[in-house]
């Protein structure tokens, strides 16, 4: 896509936009390509040197584009007391919606685990791209390199509200504008661009912002045994949280890495609010069950029927094979390191025959395999989350067309909002919305003003 800002940079100077977007996310593309698709005029002010550089990193560099779950109000509950304020967006713009723009736009996708959807090439440039195209069909103007210091306001207005009239670009470059979208996302990965900077403009144009937080970040592990798990990875386990020897959440199944350092996964982020929360006040556990789907009963009697079927074999070379194989590969479902791990947990010598196993070896073997339990030291940063809690809160904010209720030509979307959820789609997925809903309303605009 052509940059014609950067080769006449005289031109964001002399020209009135009718949309100035700051932030070249994925809600500010969906916000841009939309108002353009309508009419309007649009500028991207991009401060990195190309546009979407933390979309081209989720989902490990696969990009989960959305959740395929069609029925809005079970979609909706996933963003607990927040499901209400979207309601109204998603009714105009949800998830068929989503997925039908990506299709048209010559983008297949596919649904994995807990309904979670990928694009066909396991690649988020494929995502980018549709939003590239379809911001170039719009002739969307795009300024990268461009690092927005403020807004312009105008104070000496009759309207009760001051009106924003434009951009201030470092450098002394001003840009002006009818319309302005925010969508410089949160405070995660500040390494992509994402520092905060909106939530500042923010407060400096009146809005109230609840300070970000890490929200969906892997956790820190004080054992040091698990520094021998890195790397490792295991489709479904259940994850429980203990505080004082007491359940803390209902259990949850899912996926779990180990890092160097602790563990993460789809799972155990949709779990780190929690877990931060609950550090505020003690110690805090996960015990995670490596066999979820073999309830306690069964497990002991195929550990008791493994002992005897392999009566001469040490334990630290049978053990392995209670879990079963892949059938892909054959390789087994529970990997060596995490045995060897679970044996010196268990507080039994992986040296001992099958034959001489005790019950009260088997308890301690079936106990661990079933609850291996984790000291939790403490939440990675912001640097390593994926999304950041917090934001702008809601009640400054008209969900039919996310316009700030402060400043009727302002609209904030994506990150930008005080909107929680969970992992597994549900963050782009309201990217895709809030933009969609916020370039409609001002390309709208644009053209009732063209047809008047």
């Amino acid at each position: 896509m052509s940059n014609r800002l950067n080769k006449t940079p005289e031109t964001s100077q002399s020209l009135l936009w009718d949309v100035v977007i700051i932030g070249g996310g994925p809600s500010g593309m969906m916000a841009a390509g939309r108002a353009a698709e309508l009419g309007a005029k649009v500028l991207i002010l991009e401060k990195n040197e190309s546009l979407g550089k933390k979309l081209l990193i989720t989902g490990g560099g696969r990009c989960n584009v959305t959740n395929s779950e069609f029925d809005t109000r079970v979609l909706l509950a996933k963003f607990k007391d927040e499901g209400k304020f979207l309601f109204s967006p998603f009714s105009q713009y949800g998830v068929k919606e989503t997925l039908d723009f990506f299709h048209r736009h010559g983008m297949d996708t596919k649904v994995e685990n807990e309904k979670r959807t990928f694009p066909t090439s396991d690649s988020a440039g494929s995502v980018l791209e549709v939003l590239k195209k379809y911001m170039a069909s719009g002739h969307v103007v795009i300024q990268s390199n461009a690092e927005v210091s403020g807004f312009i306001v105008d104070r000496d207005t009759k309207d009760v509200t001051p009106t924003i009239t434009g951009v201030k670009i470092r450098g002394n470059d001003t840009v002006s504008g009818k319309k302005f979208v925010l969508a410089t996302g949160g405070k995660s990965r500040p390494e992509t661009g994402s520092t905060g900077d909106g939530f500042a403009w923010a407060k400096q144009l009146g809005h109230t912002v609840v300070e970000p937080s890490a929200s969906l970040v892997p956790l820190k592990v004080k054992d040091v045994w698990i520094k021998n798990l890195a790397g490792i990875a295991l489709s479904e386990v259940k994850i429980t949280i203990l505080q004082n020897r007491a359940r803390q959440n209902k259990p949850i199944k899912g996926k779990i890495l180990f890092t160097h350092v602790g563990v993460s996964g789809p799972t155990v982020l949709n779990l780190s609010k929690d877990v931060g929360e609950l550090l505020k006040y003690g110690d805090v556990f996960i015990s995670v069950d490596v066999l979820p789907n073999i309830d306690q009963a069964t497990l002991d009697t195929k550990l008791n029927t493994l002992f005897r079927t392999e009566i001469n074999k040490k334990l630290k070379n049978c053990l392995g094979m209670i879990g079963g194989v892949h059938e892909a590969d054959n390789s087994p479902v529970l990997p060596t390191a995490l045995i060897k791990s679970v044996i010196e947990i268990s507080g039994v010598d992986g040296e001992t025959p099958a034959h001489s196993i005790t019950k009260e070896d088997r308890r301690k073997i079936l106990a661990t395999l079933k609850g291996l339990t984790m000291q939790i030291s403490g939440l990675l940063g912001t640097d390593k989350a994926i999304v950041t809690s917090g934001g702008v809160v809601l009640t400054e904010i008209e969900p039919k067309t996310m316009q700030s209720r402060i400043h009727p030509n302002l609209y904030l979307v994506g990150d930008m909002l005080n909107i929680d959820r969970p992992s597994g789609g549900y963050s782009l997925q309201l990217c895709w919305t809030t933009g969609h809903v916020a370039g409609s309303d001002i390309g709208n605009s644009v053209r009732n003003v063209t047809q008047d």
